[in-house]
């Protein structure tokens, strides 16, 4: 089953889409809703998913907005909105949406859109070429080195022309031969300099935060106690250290 969340600040249409589509029919498993954009990144933070099916006029963080953070991941988008409107489509196309459905979904319409992403999600999952295992071995080699490198920055799409690859086909081998998802072992990587860097007294909280990639330090304070069961000040307590 390939993973979805959905996003509409409208609880009904959220809770509609997760529920009155036969989803698991069509190869799909609904992990969440939220009636927040910054809900849904949060969660995506930590989790891996397929699919996002996102509104476009929220009050929190836009759709657009949420599909620019997105940017460079491999998330798949597609747009539910309740308006025809010309910027809507032109920033769809730009940000490489696969769909753009408008509100009431028809389910003719939803199924065929999903049917299309499968597809393309099987043949990315099954395009396993026969090769020999040191080179599987020397791409995560080369993966985690570019993540150590450029943790702050890092994107798996980015990763996976560094080696030749779908994001979705790098995706696949990185957790096989690593045990870890790309975003698991990047958060790792993340959370263990901002634990040499909280080591410092001279660095703050905030600073931390931006170094190792978090524009938002409470996104960052959230992240840390998710990965570590403690707040950077609790982490810092703990140590004896102030500030």
């Amino acid at each position: 089953m390939y993973k979805i969340i959905i996003v509409d600040d409208e609880e009904k249409i959220a809770e509609g889409i997760a529920h009155l589509f036969p989803w698991e029919q069509m190869g799909f498993s609904v992990e969440a809703y939220f009636r927040s954009a910054r809900k849904a990144v949060e969660y995506l933070e930590h989790h891996q998913v397929d699919v996002l099916v996102s509104d476009i006029e929220m009050p929190d963080i836009s759709g657009l907005e949420l599909c620019e953070r997105l940017s460079g991941g491999s998330v798949r988008i597609v747009f539910i909105s309740s308006y025809q409107n010309y910027e809507y489509f032109r920033s769809a196309i730009h940000y490489k949406v696969e769909d753009y459905l408008l509100k009431p979904i028809k389910f003719q319409e939803l199924r065929e859109c999903f049917r299309k992403i499968k597809e393309e999600l099987d043949e990315e999952n099954n395009a396993m070429p026969d090769a020999p295992v040191a080179y599987y071995d020397q791409i995560v080699r080369e993966v985690k080195n570019y993540i150590e490198q450029n943790y702050r920055e890092a994107s798996q799409n980015e990763a996976a022309a560094l080696v030749g690859m779908s994001s979705g086909y790098l995706f696949k081998i990185f957790k096989e031969k690593s045990g870890q998802g790309f975003m698991e072992y990047l958060t790792e990587v993340r959370m263990k300099k901002a634990c040499e860097l909280l080591d410092n007294i001279q660095f703050k909280s905030y600073d931390v935060a931006y170094y190792v990639g978090y524009d938002n330090p409470k996104n960052f304070s959230r992240a840390f106690k998710a990965y570590l069961g403690m707040t950077p000040k609790e982490y810092r307590s703990r140590k004896g250290i102030n500030g």
